[in-house]
């Protein structure tokens, strides 16, 4: 038998260890954990919905109506006409010709960049890339290189370099422990210098930026320019699941070669059902963004009031970079004493040295929570003094 124990103990003495704990969420950000009531502050929720009752009762709905499982994968009789209504709303929403849904993010990235790439073909990848992509460019068969975050020289550098068949850039819209943009429009027009394509995961962007169309869209740019639209629907959207978006013969080609689609039973219709019903909702209640704009307005401006290290961030991803895992560790059990949940990120999700409390904003937040939370903020400041850009 192998003995894992000196591994683990090693991780907790480093202050990377991980643990599940059970939480009851509510609306409005609340949440109770062993018997204490907290404000919670890390969830992905984006625009409030995942509590919303019209996703309840759509979901509610069709799981009576079409049972609680898919029973199969999409090509045996796990499609539904849920999943084909979802597909087309998505394509006309986006603007693209076609949508294709998977169960998870994960799924859809490992899928995706494993049917386009074969050993001839190269994938450059940003160095903050979500590690679903780091996966999936590392197990497709073709080469896998990262440029530095964000650099253009750099990987305009990597892509002269290269003699692949097909080069595939993938880059997040929106980085998720970082809260940043991507330079799309820019990295659009490098892809298409080099004959290369561009694929972009808008996990943390579609929902949430331009009026729900995501980074993509705010940045003025099409399915020809960037060929390849990830997004998810457990986030902004308030359900779960995945899905692809672009021109009809890559999601034909996704439909025939895409392993994750292929090879697992499909997303219960109940949860396309859900997944609809928040569409509507997002295409229809623009005070959601409105009010999730003024909130992430509302933290900088205190944040930057109290000089806490605030990283820059237009998104509701706003990080508070501490640097020590354990220092990060002990901030963020400080503040659920004081009754907030905001998560310690620590390697190996962030880089080595940039452990940080990821706050995460919500339209079902609420500007006194908002001010709730920078008033702890400032009183652990004065306990942790790396908690000062000043320090």
């Amino acid at each position: 038998m192998w003995d894992l124990s000196a591994e683990l103990t090693a991780t907790k003495r480093a202050g990377l260890y991980r643990q599940t704990r059970p939480l009851a969420m509510t609306a409005g950000m609340l949440g109770e954990r062993y018997g204490r009531k907290l404000q919670v502050f890390c969830s992905n929720d984006y625009l409030g919905l995942a509590h919303d009752p019209r996703l309840a009762a759509a979901m509610a709905d069709a799981a009576r109506e079409h049972g609680v499982g898919s029973g199969a994968a999409h090509l045996i009789t796990g499609h539904r006409h849920l999943h084909e209504e979802l597909e087309t709303a998505l394509a006309q929403f986006l603007g693209r010709e076609r949508a294709l849904v998977f169960s998870t993010g994960y799924m859809a990235n490992l899928g995706t960049v494993g049917a386009l790439i074969g050993p001839d073909d190269a994938v450059f990848q940003d160095a903050l890339n979500h590690a679903s992509l780091l996966d999936a460019g590392w197990l497709c068969r073709g080469s896998s290189t990262r440029y530095r975050h964000s650099d253009l020289e750099h990987l305009n550098a990597l892509l002269n370099e290269s003699t692949a068949r097909r080069r595939l850039v993938i880059t997040d819209g929106v980085f998720s422990m970082d809260g940043d943009i991507a330079p799309l429009p820019a990295l659009a027009d490098l892809a298409a210098r080099h004959n290369a394509w561009l694929m972009v995961d808008d996990a943390h962007g579609i929902g949430v930026l331009d009026a729900g169309r995501g980074s993509v869209a705010a940045a003025g740019l099409d399915e020809h320019q960037v060929p390849v639209l990830m997004g998810t629907l457990g986030k902004a959207f308030g359900s779960f699941g995945a899905f692809i978006a672009g021109r009809d013969e890559l999601i034909e080609t996704l439909v025939q070669k895409a392993r994750t689609y292929v090879f697992t039973t499909a997303m219960p219709p109940a949860l396309a059902a859900a997944s609809l019903a928040s569409l509507k909702i997002i295409k229809t209640e623009r005070w959601r963004f409105d009010h999730l704009h003024a909130l992430i307005t509302r933290f900088r401006q205190g944040a930057q009031q109290l000089d806490l290290p605030l990283l820059p961030s237009a998104t509701p991803i706003q990080p508070l970079l501490i640097g020590d895992s354990k220092q990060a560790l002990e901030i963020s059990q400080a503040l659920e004493q004081a009754g907030f949940l905001v998560t310690a990120i620590r390697p190996p999700t962030v880089p080595k040295g940039t452990a940080r409390l990821r706050v995460t904003l919500s339209a079902a937040h609420s500007m006194t929570q908002v001010d709730a939370l920078l008033g702890a903020l400032e009183t652990l400041a004065s306990v942790w003094p790396m908690m000062k850009k000043s320090a």
